[in-house]
């Protein structure tokens, strides 16, 4: 019987560990003021399972999106929404130049190494995410940011799989501040 207590919390340990693997850790997320907006800074920290690296090196393209909300509280009814933006980033790999690309619209950079291209990819810097004009003065708003493998961007037969099969989940949970505005204009 003894043994078997062992043994079952070793595969629960392990288990809890792989499921840990799999997701997305937020370290850190900052929104500061500048001249016309407010930008966010974001790191988080993850690590592509082997089939992801698999996929990725056969030549399809992962697509993450960044998603940042703020609403402001009400005591009389919902909570008003002031922002929800999101940010597409594309994580790829061409086979001619053996270089990964992370890529941001019309934007990208080049990576020798799948490590460099994750730890950029998961680099959040100078994000406009508020309108200087949208935040009242003085007033404390609750801001929300997550990561997550968008699994919609994937090709069809891969979102077929991605419904059944847990190695295509890869996501953070919601992390929510409160983000206090700036008071008087500058």
């Amino acid at each position: 019987m003894r043994r078997f207590v062992l043994w079952f919390v070793t595969v629960i340990a392990l288990g809890i560990g792989a499921a840990r693997a799999d997701e997305i850790e937020l370290l850190r997320a900052a929104v500061e003021p500048t001249e016309e907006s407010y930008v966010l800074d974001a790191d988080f920290a993850f690590e592509l399972n082997p089939r992801l690296e698999d996929a990725l090196a056969s030549g399809v393209p992962l697509w993450f999106v960044v998603e940042f909300q703020a609403e402001r509280w009400r005591w009389y009814w919902l909570n008003e929404r002031i922002a929800d933006r999101r940010l597409p980033l594309r994580l790829s790999f061409h086979t001619l130049t053996r270089q990964y690309r992370v890529s941001s619209g019309a934007l990208y950079q080049n990576y020798p190494t799948l490590p460099e291209a994750v730890r950029a990819l998961s680099r959040i810097r100078d994000w406009p995410v508020l309108d200087r004009g949208q935040l009242r003065p003085d007033e404390t708003y609750e801001a929300s940011l997550r990561m997550r493998l968008d699994v919609a961007q994937l090709p069809k037969p891969f979102q077929v799989t991605a419904l059944t099969n847990r190695d295509w989940t890869l996501a953070s949970e919601w992390k929510r501040w409160k983000l206090r505005a700036v008071g008087g204009e500058r």
